[in-house]
């Protein structure tokens, strides 16, 4: 095989209770990459259609990752181009660093006949991470190479765990055309937790990695609550207290901030629900006369596809 043509999936990181360590995939929005290999050594970035992302190997993400990767096999001295076709747009808070880093990096493992393992291919994807925010996280490239849902246990060593995703679920995200910054939604976070705040955290997402082994929703949408980092970071997104009453009141289990925002999510039981929250969620950004983009979806189980 000498070039492979992939779907890479949005994600949603954290999921309220799990800040750097939870993350869940999606089944859409997603871009599409075209890897080839090349005679020329290394990682050459040939085409990104959608948005204005640089081509130079070293300061794309896609490419860091892929040269993470090529380094590991040391003698290993052909290349490879990559085209890239971007439909999640960069700040959005659903992975569209992740999209593009763990795009690469599993394509290029594709087509060297797969030396490396969907876990072992994470701390590759997670160098573009490192370049896009400045931290090494692995909440969203996880999910994006596993999917379903995905725990990092820990980081050192990194330790990550596929969990399971009840049938029912599906997630509904406004985007609203704001960008937040990864390092800047990082940068309103403070460094000490009160132990009591900790405490309820710590619960919340215990109960939440029971509620998808046992398929218990009232559990989920009792956990689904963020006690540190919300709260810090929701005064960065316009209408936020407005978007996620809205669709809680409208049947949601429990809603929040995707990633480092602003695209907010909510989780539901059945499609309708989840599309009545999407339309709630849309009215709010209307009064604020924010342009928005609304996406549905079930949970993406199987993560980057081969078209």
């Amino acid at each position: 095989m000498k070039e492979i043509k992939l779907f890479c999936p949005a994600t949603i990181a954290n999921v309220s209770c799990g800040f750097d360590v939870l993350g869940l995939c999606l089944e859409q929005p997603g871009d599409e990459m075209i890897i080839k290999k090349s005679f020329t050594p290394g990682i050459q970035i040939t085409k990104i259609i959608g948005q204005d992302l640089p081509l130079e190997t070293e300061k794309n993400v896609a490419g860091v990752a892929g040269l993470a990767l090529l380094n590991e096999l040391k003698d290993f001295k052909s290349g490879f181009e990559i085209e890239i076709y971007k439909n999640i747009k960069p700040g959005s808070g659903i992975g569209s660093s992740a999209a593009s880093a763990a795009g690469a990096v599993f394509g290029i493992n594709q087509l060297l006949n797969q030396p490396f393992s969907a876990k072992e291919l994470i701390p590759f994807a997670m160098q573009g991470e490192f370049l896009a925010s400045g931290a090494l996280h692995a909440d969203n490239v996880a999910p994006a190479l596993l999917g379903g849902f995905t725990l990092v246990r820990s980081y050192e060593p990194l330790d990550i765990l596929k969990l399971p995703v009840p049938n029912q679920l599906i997630a509904t995200v406004i985007h609203p055309q704001l960008e937040v910054k990864t390092a800047d939604a990082r940068a309103v976070l403070k460094h000490t937790v009160p132990l009591k705040k900790a405490i309820t955290q710590w619960g919340n997402l215990a109960g939440l990695i029971s509620a998808l082994y046992t398929n218990d929703y009232d559990l989920l949408a009792r956990c689904l609550h963020d006690e540190i980092v919300e709260p810090l970071r929701s005064v960065l997104i316009p209408g936020f207290n407005e978007v996620k009453e809205s669709a809680l009141v409208n049947g949601a289990l429990g809603s929040g901030i995707s990633g480092s925002g602003p695209s907010i999510f909510a989780l539901s039981k059945d499609k309708i629900t989840a599309q009545k929250i999407g339309d709630a969620m849309a009215t709010t950004y209307k009064k604020f006369e924010v342009d928005y983009d609304v996406h549905v979806s079930s949970i993406n189980k199987e993560g980057i596809k081969i078209l």
